[in-house]
């Protein structure tokens, strides 16, 4: 009873983590571009760079490990359990690589794309994901989580539209179209990261401890940043940054500063996304990081004066049933598990009284 509690109150804080990272980080990027930023790979890059605040818990939790918990269990199979170092040198630069080019192509999407689009071509990651955790994952859909994904899109794609009868974006159409074609493939390869860190848990990791969820956010995102520091320099959009900072029509002080918590929100966001991949699915992480998108306008109302309509707050409403009909549905999965446990035991019980 207590286990279960413990891993219901984590998913809780990781989806507020998650969240709350998320949040702040799309509108701090987007008050980086609005008040005078413009650096695609500079955007790139602070969100890997802020790995660096983790390591402090990287170095925590790898020492407090208990080592004696080895000692009680056979050596042989211990060693069986841990991945091999050639194996999480490889993971680590796979999915920096593959973070590198999907942060690049959301920051093209944010940049050539009215907010209220990018938001509703991110809602698209949903049926990736769908389709990547089927075939790697082996998710199982239930009438629950379908109900689930059908409103979590609803609500974001209301939003979109909502927002785009109102707004005249006036963005050329070539970088509408690469926008467009980089936003959806962005989410695709989002999608296609979740679904491929839940497998790197399940078939190469094997070790469901915090320290492994930091290993797995600090090192790829060790390779993302470098890669963004290789594009910064190769673009030669490194000479056209002092400028930049000088013209951010906020001081260049809030311009470091904006980057600077924009690189630790995204960390945030990270970690609370890949405990949910390790704790519950890639699939109802995905999920929760979809239902930020109707969360973003309302923190919009209060730092940056949007108006709350009655399209936002229909949105917001069917994003929260999306989300209880998906917890609904992993608390029946819950209860089958119980009883289905307690059936067994039972079982198990009635064999050993026939055998006396």
């Amino acid at each position: 009873m207590l286990k279960r509690y413990r891993k219901w109150f984590c998913v809780s804080v990781y989806i507020i983590f998650l969240l709350a990272g998320q949040s702040a980080a799309v509108l701090l990027g987007r008050l980086y571009f609005d008040k005078g930023g413009n650096s695609k790979w500079m955007s790139t890059f602070v969100q890997s760079a802020g790995f660096p605040v983790l390591l402090p818990l990287l170095f925590y939790f790898s020492s407090s490990s208990p080592q004696s918990k080895s000692n009680n269990n056979n050596k042989d199979s211990f060693k069986n359990t841990k991945p091999k170092v050639s194996s999480l040198i490889l993971l680590y630069i796979g999915f920096g690589l593959l973070l590198t080019g999907d942060n690049l192509m959301y920051s093209y999407g944010l940049l050539y794309l009215p907010v209220s689009t990018y938001s509703l071509l991110c809602a698209t990651q949903l049926a990736f994901n769908a389709l990547f955790s089927y075939f790697l994952n082996s998710q199982k859909f239930t009438a629950f989580i379908f109900n689930s994904i059908v409103l979590l899109t609803i609500s974001a794609s209301l939003l979109a539209i909502n927002s785009d009868s109102s707004e005249s974006s006036g963005i050329l159409r070539g970088k509408y179209i690469i926008g467009f074609l980089c936003t959806v493939f962005a989410s695709a390869v989002f999608s296609l990261y979740l679904s491929l860190m839940q497998l790197s848990f399940d078939k190469v990791i094997k070790r469901k401890t915090f320290s492994s969820i930091l290993g797995m956010q600090i090192y790829p995102s060790f390779v993302a940043t470098s890669g963004c520091v290789v594009g910064l320099f190769a673009s030669g959009e490194w000479k056209t940054l002092h400028n930049e900072m000088q013209s951010y029509q906020k001081g260049s002080v809030s311009y470091v500063m904006t980057l600077v918590w924009i690189a630790v929100t995204w960390q945030v966001f990270s970690i609370g996304m890949i405990g949910l991949i390790l704790e519950v699915s890639s699939l109802f992480s995905n999920l929760i990081s979809t239902l930020s998108l109707p969360i973003v306008p309302v923190l919009a109302v209060f730092f940056f004066h949007d108006k709350f309509s009655g399209v936002k707050a229909v949105a917001l409403l069917l994003a929260i049933w999306g989300f209880i009909s998906y917890i609904y549905q992993h608390y029946l999965d819950d209860q089958k598990a119980k009883a289905d446990k307690s059936d067994d035991a039972v079982e198990a019980s009635k064999g050993e009284v026939e055998v006396c």
